[in-house]
């Protein structure tokens, strides 16, 4: 369980992934939010939902910058759903000069075939119709090797 008896008391969340289901480390502290490795689970809705209520308690009192890192080897379309939803979520920060930071990662292969236009329907397809946003959203985008390290990046601002 990932919040207290007293639910405004928001905890750190680390899961460790698995095969079909991401590792998620979302820390209140940093205002760092990551998913990483695979994200096929049979149930979607296990595994994103209490993040979803997380995020719900975290926009309340949030990090001046939220960092929302998604390095995922591969999503599926129920998993795309989900983390759409966590991001209108946290488009709903209210608090003055707060900064929504999205970081999507790609092996460097697939990085180096893919133009603005690709990276704009990733975009589009993980942000979808955000509606009014109350926060600055910027996206990094990251070409990686197969150990992870980064190789290449670039920054668009919404």
């Amino acid at each position: 369980m990932m919040f207290s008896d007293n639910i405004t008391e928001i905890k750190h969340i680390i899961i460790d992934g698995d095969k079909k289901s991401p590792h998620i480390d979302f820390n209140h502290l940093t205002g760092d939010l990551i998913l990483s490795g695979r994200s096929i689970p049979e149930n979607a809705a296990k595994v994103y939902e209490p993040l979803f209520f997380w995020i719900l308690e975290y926009i309340k009192s949030p990090k001046k910058i939220t960092n929302f890192r998604l390095n995922l080897d591969y999503f599926n379309s129920a998993s795309t759903i989900w983390i759409s939803k966590l991001i209108r979520a946290l488009g709903k920060i209210e608090h003055e000069d707060s900064v929504l930071i999205i970081h999507l990662y790609f092996d460097t292969e697939d990085y180096a075939e893919m133009d603005t236009e690709d990276v704009r329907q990733i975009i589009v397809s993980l942000i979808g119709n955000v509606g009014d946003l109350l926060i600055s959203i910027g996206v990094k985008v990251y070409s990686t090797d197969s150990n992870g390290k980064i190789l290449e990046e670039s920054t668009i601002l919404i």
